[in-house]
């Protein structure tokens, strides 16, 4: 089975380290001033960080790039192709032509750090395969471990309260995720297409993770639908 350690702050914002032949992947960056607990679990283990990968640019999943890229100057920094022009200071919130025209939502700071690589649907990061997983923002992506088809899907999903729901739906235990979605309808779709990868584990952007989600993920996806 693949490592996927689980990194909080403020207990419920998370990043994940994802262990890899040569070192970690880290999967998004916290809120800002969350570097120094991120380098301080990596190091406990004697594995370096080879690479940053962000799911999307909201604040709370890129807030701490700028000092880790500085602090960790040979990694590269991920993002998807789309939402590298929201990495951007400012940055660019101009929808393309087939996107649904609807408002960018959420905190989008941009950084100072430029993307060493841009990713689409497919490509792959060390065992990590890339899936597109719009709706929360245009570029969302989720990340699916081929070794052994755990899912880390950003903000498409959370489980804060207790309960799985996807960011589509307005739930009350959690509603700030849903708030900072950009397109419901997209992000149903997308939900509906995580769910037909049949992830044996499901890690989520904000809240513990899920054994055997694919009954909870049904349920959060007919909760949205209804």
């Amino acid at each position: 089975m693949s490592g996927v350690s689980r990194i909080t702050r403020l207990g419920f914002v998370n990043a994940y380290l994802v262990t890899e032949d040569d070192g970690y992947t880290l999967i998004d960056t916290m809120v800002p001033r969350s570097a120094p607990r991120i380098l301080k679990t990596a190091a406990r283990t004697g594995r370096p960080i080879r690479r940053i990968v962000l799911t999307h640019a909201h604040g709370d999943h890129i807030g701490s790039l700028d000092a880790l890229a500085a602090a960790l100057p040979q990694a590269e920094v991920i993002v998807s192709a789309r939402d590298a022009r929201l990495l951007t200071r400012p940055p660019d919130r101009t929808l393309d032509p087939g996107e649904a025209q609807a408002k960018l939502r959420g905190g989008l700071p941009g950084a100072a750090t430029k993307p060493t690589r841009t990713v689409l649907a497919g490509e792959r990061i060390g065992s990590l395969q890339v899936i597109a997983a719009p709706g929360h923002t245009p570029g969302h992506i989720a990340l699916l471990d081929t070794r052994d088809r755990s899912l880390i899907c950003g903000d498409a999903f959370t489980t804060f309260g207790g309960v799985l729901e996807t960011t589509a739906r307005v739930g009350w235990r959690f509603p700030l995720a849903t708030l900072a979605t950009w397109d419901r309808p997209t992000e149903l779709d997308s939900a509906r297409a995580l769910r037909a990868l049949e992830p044996s584990r499901l890690f989520v952007g904000h809240g513990k993770h899920l054994d055997d989600p694919l009954d909870a993920m049904d349920a959060a996806i007919a909760r949205a639908a209804s």
